[in-house]
């Protein structure tokens, strides 16, 4: 009884969302801003929800975390409104197709259960995917291990998917070392486009060093994306460690040399190391 109370609670309140949605889109008494939005508008923000999303789930504020949710939620919604404005779709077909899919792509659970470990329901994942995928192609070009991977993903995740795509037909170094080769490589070819002056051929270079250090923080097992967040709020951490450190000798750091800054930042790094 308790379940069917939360589900009937969950579904009512879903049904809430769904009515002010529609009635932002009204064109009678809606909201203006809303009425002018379009698909390619909005796509923006959904992005930027479900990154903000991750930051609340990264910081483990669990009140963030429900309003964020709340946020890319009505983010689905939204598209889904539009959708049904123009006879397309509606939310209710996008909430079937997602249940289906999940039903789908777990057999093990929804049809002939079975036990399995994670790295095999992973393997099984992909293969369903694969043949998903295979079955929507409707273009004549020939299918390709790199099919379905978004080009709207940020560079630095769609680098990491394009190549784990390749590494499945077998592309891929077997070990780290040889990367490290490659990325020596690819940094003496910057060197050779700056030499050149052509913007063109420094970003063309500047992007292969980049991809090259994907593929490294891959082979290690590390998640490049993640890494590089971390890169950021350490530099964050610091360099306002470094601000502050400069205001309590009364100094503006903005105004200091290079050679000074320099030294604020090994001192914080210093600071950093003793407090570990």
């Amino acid at each position: 009884m308790a379940e069917t109370t939360q589900n009937d609670s969950s579904a009512l309140a879903f049904l809430k969302l769904i009515e002010v949605m529609a009635r932002l889109r009204n064109p009678i008494g809606g909201c203006p801003w809303d009425l002018e939005q379009d698909f390619s508008t909005i796509a923006p923000y959904t992005i930027e929800e479900a990154y903000e999303v991750a930051d609340a789930i990264q910081r483990g504020n669990m009140a963030d975390l429900k309003e964020e949710l709340g946020d890319l939620l009505f983010q689905v919604v939204f598209h889904s409104q539009m959708a049904s404005e123009d006879g397309v779709f509606d939310i209710a077909d996008v909430t079937q197709g997602i249940a289906e899919k999940m039903v789908r792509r777990h057999p093990h659970v929804f049809d002939s259960p079975d036990a399995r470990s994670a790295d095999e329901q992973t393997q099984a994942w992909e293969v369903i995917k694969a043949q998903e995928r295979a079955a929507k192609t409707t273009n004549d070009a020939a299918p390709s291990a790199l099919d379905g991977v978004a080009l709207s993903l940020p560079a630095l995740l769609r680098a990491e998917k394009l190549q784990k795509r390749a590494a499945r037909v077998g592309f891929d170094w077997t070990e780290a070392e040889p990367i490290f080769d490659k990325l020596i490589e690819e940094t003496a070819e910057v060197r050779e486009a700056i030499a050149t002056g052509v913007q063109d051929e420094i970003e063309d270079e500047i992007g292969d060093l980049l991809f090259v250090g994907a593929n490294l923080a891959r082979r290690l097992g590390i998640d490049p994306e993640h890494a590089l967040r971390r890169a950021n709020a350490k530099f964050e951490r610091r360099f306002r460690a470094m601000e502050a450190a400069a205001t309590n000798d009364g100094k503006d750091f903005g105004s200091l040399d290079l050679e000074a800054q320099e030294s604020y930042w090994q001192r914080v790094k210093r600071a950093e190391k003793n407090s570990a």
